[in-house]
């Protein structure tokens, strides 16, 4: 399937930065949002963010020009009519991301394939609420889109081959590195580093070290640019512990308790860079 259209549902912090990869790429894309007001501010964070490429001469004036004019912003589901692919960048929350799955289901064709860009709600649930099972897969982005070469491609149990041949190559036209992954919580990033976040509070809360040490000795001593606790704090202690927890749910397995420090800092409004404290003061 040659995807030249792409409909983006959500124009908040994935979905414009979805629009803003696919637009760079060459992609027609049509972003709606639920008001007029979100729309235009995506489309906003949009020009922003290219202006500080053309600045850091990433991008040439024409190539952003370019882009912007292949981004159209809407609040009319029925505008996403002309997409080969819609894919769904709301907020992650289970019961808005049906609802808004049955109405792209209802309104577009029914060869047109249907993505969540969900970080951990099940790809086979979700399908399972369409008519189009097998042309529905999961299209994980990480934050921010137009920097992160990444892309999770979840195969739901339904989901056809070619639909995820589709979207695997589609991911590779926007200059990204996809990766092919089954559908289980937490996928294959997250699965393993929302656990070592976790584990650096156990360790924090056993004073083995500071907080610093901790960030320090991981960036210095495995090469990552920024430490788990510095980390969580950019993430929010609230996402966190909300993943933790959904991990030992879904998995049943005592490995995935979320450190005891982790639920008291978040029960004291300590939720990270968003609250002004975390681990860290901001």
């Amino acid at each position: 399937m040659d995807i030249r259209t792409v409909g983006i549902i959500g124009a908040g912090t994935m979905g414009n930065g979805i629009a803003q990869a696919c637009a760079v790429a060459g992609i027609q894309v049509v972003m709606v949002d639920v008001s007029q007001a979100a729309v235009d501010k995506g489309l906003a964070t949009v020009a922003q963010s290219l202006e500080r490429l053309l600045k850091k001469e990433k991008i040439t004036a024409a190539a952003r020009d370019a882009a912007l004019a292949l981004i159209q912003g809407s609040t009319s589901y029925d505008d996403l009519k002309p997409a080969q692919l819609v894919i769904e960048a709301a907020t992650e929350n289970h019961d808005l991301k049906l609802r808004i799955l049955k109405q792209i289901d209802a309104i577009v064709a029914p060869e047109v394939i249907i993505a969540s860009n969900t970080s951990s709600i099940s790809i086979t649930k979700l399908a399972a609420v369409t008519s189009r099972a097998e042309r529905f897969i999961g299209m994980h982005f990480f934050n921010p889109v137009p920097m992160m070469a990444l892309v999770e491609i979840i195969r739901g149990l339904q989901t056809s081959d070619a639909t995820h041949d589709a979207v695997h190559a589609m991911a590779k036209a926007l200059g990204k590195t996809p990766i092919t992954v089954k559908n289980a919580p937490g996928f294959v990033v997250n699965r393993i580093l929302v656990p070592m976040i976790n584990e650096a509070f156990f360790v924090l809360a056993e004073g083995l070290a500071t907080a610093e040490d901790i960030d320090a000795g991981m960036k210095l001593g495995c090469n990552q640019p920024i430490g788990p606790l510095a980390l969580a704090d950019m993430v929010g202690l609230d996402v966190c512990l909300a993943v933790m927890e959904v991990y030992l749910s879904e998995f049943g397995d005592s490995k995935y308790r979320a450190c005891p420090l982790l639920k008291e800092m978040v029960a004291a409004g300590r939720l990270g860079r968003k609250s002004g404290q975390g681990v860290y003061r901001y």
